[in-house]
């Protein structure tokens, strides 16, 4: 009895390295999107992962045939968008690394478009996961999708005065 609980539980834990090797550097690109941080300086969504992933972890046995990797982002966008929008401090308040294309938006509106346009969430199950109204995460998306494209252009060049050469 006891040897076969050890085989299934080193059965699971294999199952789910194998889960990891093969979904963390896609979920490790999420959380950087998210974050805002550069992909080579981003502790951030590297904490945010590891946190999402033990999560996983810890109810791997309960999945039950549902995707781990939903499960996962899952617990990765209630967790940022917990750190983001209620301030209790972390993932969300330290400031985006400025080079990031998302800097500029704000969390909620980067959570949204991270879920519908780079994981490729559909807008009910986005607004489901968020607590949000279909119609909000289509503003938010539609918002956010402007910003990013329509970005206000830098300072004009500086006009240098010039001599008028006499003919």
């Amino acid at each position: 009895m006891l040897e076969r609980h050890a085989s299934r539980a080193t059965r699971s834990t294999r199952e789910f390295e194998a889960f990891v090797a093969g979904a963390a550097g896609r979920l490790l690109h999420a959380a950087t999107l998210l974050t805002a941080e550069a992909p080579d300086d981003n502790p951030r969504a590297r904490r945010l992962l590891t946190l999402s992933l033990a999560r996983t972890y810890a109810s791997w046995d309960r999945l039950r045939g549902e995707d781990p990797y939903d499960r996962t982002r899952s617990h990765l966008a209630v967790r940022f968008a917990r750190g983001a929008w209620h301030h209790h401090g972390g993932l969300g308040r330290s400031r985006p690394d400025p080079a990031s294309p998302l800097a500029t938006l704000t969390p909620q509106e980067r959570l949204v478009l991270v879920l519908r346009l780079h994981e490729g969430v559909a807008e009910e199950q986005t607004a489901a996961l968020l607590g949000l109204s279909p119609e909000r995460v289509r503003a938010i998306c539609h918002r956010a999708t402007s910003t990013l494209l329509h970005r206000p252009q830098g300072p004009a060049p500086a006009v240098t005065a010039t001599k008028a050469v006499p003919s």
